[in-house]
């Protein structure tokens, strides 16, 4: 199969879908790797060393798209790339799909196959690409966080962990997944004082357990939000619902709750945001201001430590695509139920039902599509 790596193009995304060595495992079972020039420059990987792991580097973004089979992204496509998409293509890329109604219906009109990293979901439910990034994010948040509460960054003016005869932040994490327990970690590490509310019980019983220091765990519901909002210094949303858009658990009227110059981390942005107030944002503008409370949401955190973050992709997704690159999808996929997950798109047809349903499109089948197209 000939598999093109294109250069991120998002604003400041750094990271690479694949670093040398997964190139080389690729090549070395007779696959031909194409990698547009520079693209993994942002993560400390040259053109000359994926050369010497067997790639050949393409000059244009188009060359490393139109030459391949199957494209390996990190970041969904953006609008100068859809383009590229084409019905006898595969695309195996974090799309979010629910939180992007134009990407969705492009990727629809293109017929190209869509299958999503965060909608890949293992027999216990857990969803092993999602994570590796979740990790990151989640120790990422914290970390901003704490930068913006400093007064010169718009903050409150208080330090994370206090000193002896002040009181440490308190910072309130919704969710208790992978996201909320790094950011509690960090958190609790930096010594702060942290509130974890999530639905499930037996996830905070587990936690409590797990996690040490000042750390309280509620069982989410709208009053508690409300009550932990009122002595919150950061709130980090920590919340999944995989491949849906997130529930928004705060709401506009409830910033007025909220101390003056707080600050909210919205992990949950490139699924819609757990806040109403929460936008997209870039590295290069990574905050505003709603009703006195500092935002953050930038949508692609982990693009700011790229060669960890790319380092991690790949030891989570390398085994998926050396299945896509060798077999015909049908088998592949017949094969591999947790990959089979994460088809999202296929001949023009949503596959997903929370991406469905999120757009009020028919739910198609995967089994009926491949006969019409076959």
């Amino acid at each position: 199969m000939i598999i093109g790596i294109p250069k991120e193009i998002k604003d400041n995304e750094f990271r690479v879908a694949l670093p040398p060595g997964g190139v080389r495992e690729l090549t070395r079972r007779g696959h031909k790797v194409i990698v547009e020039t520079n693209a993994g420059a942002g993560s400390g990987f040259t053109d000359n060393e994926y050369v010497q792991a067997g790639a050949q580097v393409a000059h244009t973004a188009a060359e490393a798209w139109n030459r391949a089979h199957l494209v390996l992204k990190v970041k969904e496509p953006l609008p100068s790339e859809y383009g590229y998409l084409r019905d006898d293509l595969i695309l195996f890329a974090y799309l979010h799909l629910a939180a992007n109604e134009d990407l969705t219906r492009a990727m629809m009109n293109s017929g190209v196959t869509g299958i999503a990293y965060e909608t890949v979901e293992n027999e216990h439910g857990q969803l092993p690409l999602l994570a590796p990034m979740s990790e990151v994010a989640g120790r990422m948040a914290t970390q901003i966080a704490a930068f913006y509460l400093q007064k010169p960054e718009g903050g409150r003016g208080i330090l994370m962990g206090g000193v002896p005869g002040v009181r440490p932040a308190h910072v309130v994490i919704l969710g208790g997944g992978s996201v909320g327990t790094n950011a509690a970690q960090v958190a609790l590490g930096m010594g702060a004082n942290v509130t974890l509310l999530d639905l499930n019980t037996e996830r905070l019983i587990y936690l409590d357990q797990i996690l040490h220091g000042r750390l309280t765990t509620i069982y989410s519901n709208e009053i508690n939000i409300r009550e932990a909002l009122a002595t919150a210094d950061a709130v980090i949303g920590a919340v999944l619902v995989a491949g849906a858009r997130a529930p928004r658990l705060i709401t506009r009227e409830m910033l007025s709750i909220m101390p003056r110059s707080s600050v909210i981390v919205d992990v949950a942005v490139d699924q819609g945001g757990c806040v109403e107030t929460t936008r997209p944002t870039t590295h290069s503008d990574p905050t505003y201001v709603v009703d006195g409370v500092l935002h953050y949401g930038v949508a692609n955190m982990p693009g700011a430590v790229p060669r960890t973050s790319s380092f991690a992709l790949s030891n989570a997704t390398l085994r998926y695509i050396l299945k896509l690159a060798g077999g015909n999808l049908r088998d592949v996929l017949d094969s591999d139920p947790d990959l089979a997950k994460g088809l999202n798109l296929y001949a023009g047809q949503v596959l997903h039902p929370a991406v469905a349903e999120t757009f009020g499109l028919q739910l198609g089948s995967f089994d009926q599509l491949l006969t019409k197209v076959q």
